[in-house]
């Protein structure tokens, strides 16, 4: 059906052709939502057409606006305000768009079909040298959370991990766990493994640290003493023997990496977080070391004299890129050429969006560059996510240093924090224990979820725990609440045996909260198309946000269970079913599961 915005846009096309024979196109003709301090829904800009209609602003709005009252039934009244024309859409054009959605199970989606466009989501992108953090966290929500939005936007979605298993970095925490590990195991430690390799990570940068100033004090710069220290050489010396299928180093690698996987799985659980399909880069990362080969074959590429494999980009207003070092090892760039190759093998997608932090905006750039130079022509499909940091009162965190904040103590201390915040208010009172503990951890990731994805993107935000678990205010909480409420009318109405169905020649006039709701309702599925167009979450979790307060203004002003008039009633009760069945839908987009109660 023609959006009403659309209508408005064509007719007004007509009028400018009837009444000041003159010719527009409707894409010229600017149609926007009414501003919040004015009467009316929709605002036709009349400024421009006045170069047509040779007349002032108010008068061309006047006379636009008595033609679409004739030609629009849908418009109840109009006024002007210097160059806008204001349009106030009838009560029944409102209860009509409602008849049309109030039994849609997925408002706003699009239908994935077999000509559907292929859009290959890579997020997480974990390294098996230490656990998640929450960087991590928010990679994960951002990917998860723009893979359905997509998805919800008619796209075949393929959600990807391609986990970063190989390299000097894993040859670190392998290196430690050999001398000084004394055979622990996640297992014998209580530990999870993932947290149990991370403290070996950060033993090895402790070391290294020691031998860089002891090395340092006996006269090496510490450039040089970076590349001398003895414990950074047998991190390399493993990884060649890694890379040359060494038994035994293939068998610590390969356990240690299993302990990581299992820890992994635990937190990717707690998150609610998933994947089609998983890629290793220990099984990638020849792939891309045979398009390095094909490039310095053709002349593409080129060695310098270590024998070392670069890209030169510098007529491209970069620099000189390596691709392979000098003793044959590959680095990240090798295997992200590999795997964007394979997986257009796999899925000739139509693009493919890497969910990676600002941070390695240049590495992107890079990658596009170098496949196009290749003579990859698909390298243009190619989309960085780029996100920005999430930071902490106390500064960044470092990996290496141990000054992370671990996904899963996240996650613990955000579910104790909702514990406390429900005992507080007594919302729990008299559940049994299982189904406590249930709401609480829902309350605790809606929390976490929407504080961090109602940001835009692109914006470094600032992580504060109490803050996204209230009740009242832009948190998930409060949009949890709200559709919680709902459901406890739907129980009190079926109890007294209200149903809810519409008659719409009994809905004559709608309040005002009424109205508001269902225009806020009308725009969803362009915010949907817009956030999945823009990969902005943050757009949807805003939309709900205002979705819940206007709710909260209705529920307030407007009765429904005791509302005499059985006509309202059965409609307000009708809007409000849809609109937590809506919350429901939107927040699971986001990946928010909303408790039965609370």
């Amino acid at each position: 059906m023609e959006r009403i915005e659309n209508r408005i846009a064509r007719i007004t096309a007509l009028a400018i052709h009837d009444l000041y024979n003159c010719e527009e196109k409707q894409e010229n003709i600017q149609v926007q939502s009414t501003r919040k301090d004015q009467n009316g829904d929709y605002t036709v800009v009349t400024f421009p057409l006045t170069r047509v209609s040779k007349k002032k602003p108010e008068e061309t709005g006047m006379e636009i606006g008595d033609y679409l009252r004739a030609h629009l039934p849908e418009i109840s009244g109009f006024e002007v305000i210097k160059g806008f024309l204001n349009l106030t859409l009838s009560d029944q054009f409102w209860v009509g768009f409602f008849e049309g959605i109030a039994d849609a199970t997925h408002y706003g989606h699009k239908m994935v079909t077999i000509d559907s466009p292929v859009v290959v989501v890579e997020y997480s992108s974990p390294n098996t040298n230490k656990p998640l953090h929450l960087g991590h966290i928010r990679n994960n929500l951002l990917g998860f959370a723009v893979s359905r939005i997509i998805a919800a936007s008619g796209n075949d979605v393929k959600m990807v991990n391609l986990v970063n298993d190989r390299g000097i970095h894993i040859c670190k925490s392998m290196l430690a766990w050999q001398k000084w590990g004394n055979g622990i195991t996640p297992e014998s430690s209580g530990m999870k493994g993932d947290k149990l390799v991370g403290e070996f990570y950060i033993r090895f940068d402790k070391e290294y640290k020691i031998e860089l100033k002891e090395l340092i004090s006996n006269g090496l710069t510490e450039e040089k003493a970076k590349v001398e220290a003895p414990i950074i050489r047998k991190a390399q010396e493993m990884l060649l023997k890694w890379e040359n299928n060494d038994p035994e180093t293939i068998e610590l690698w390969t356990r240690m990496n299993n302990w990581v996987y299992a820890g992994f799985e635990k937190t990717y659980r707690q998150l609610g977080v998933s994947f089609d399909k998983f890629y290793y880069e220990s099984e990638t990362y020849k792939l891309g070391k045979d398009l390095v080969t094909t490039g310095l074959d053709s002349g593409v590429l080129f060695r310098k004299e270590d024998g070392s494999a670069w890209a030169d980009l510098t007529a491209d207003g970069l620099d000189q890129k390596l691709l392979l070092r000098s003793d044959g090892t590959s680095v990240y760039m090798t295997q992200d050429l590999g795997t964007a190759h394979q997986r257009y093998q796999e899925f000739a997608f139509d693009r493919h969006i890497y969910v990676v932090g600002n941070e390695q905006d240049y590495h992107f750039k890079v990658l596009k560059l170098v496949l196009k130079k290749l003579g990859f022509s698909w390298a243009d499909k190619l989309y960085h996510l780029s996100y920005g940091m999430v930071e902490l009162p106390h500064g960044r965190m470092k990996s290496r240093e141990g000054t992370v904040v671990d996904a899963d103590d996240l996650i613990t201390e955000m579910i104790d924090t909702a514990r406390k915040v429900s005992l507080e208010l007594g919302k729990l009172e008299g559940f049994p224990p299982e189904e406590k503990e249930m709401v609480n951890y829902r309350i605790a990731l809606g929390a976490l979820k929407y504080y961090i994805l109602k940001v835009d993107p692109q914006k470094t935000m600032m992580f504060n725990p109490e803050e996204s678990i209230d009740f009242n205010g832009n948190t998930g909480p409060f949009i949890q609440y709200t559709c919680v409420r709902i459901r406890s009318v739907e129980r009190k109405a079926a109890e007294s045996g209200i149903t809810g169905v519409i008659n719409l020649s009994q809905v004559q006039e709608l309040d005002p909260s009424e109205h508001d709701l269902l225009k806020r309702i009308y725009q969803y599925p362009d915010i949907l198309e817009e956030a999945g167009r823009s990969l902005s979450p943050a757009l949807l979790a805003n939309y709900f946000y205002e979705l819940v307060k206007e709710y909260n203004h209705f529920y307030q002003f407007c009765p429904i269970v005791k509302e005499p008039d059985q006509a309202k009633r059965n409609f307000r009760l009708a809007l409000s079913r849809f609109i937590a069945n809506h919350i429901e839908d939107g927040m699971g987009l986001l990946g928010i599961d909303i408790p039965d109660r609370m």
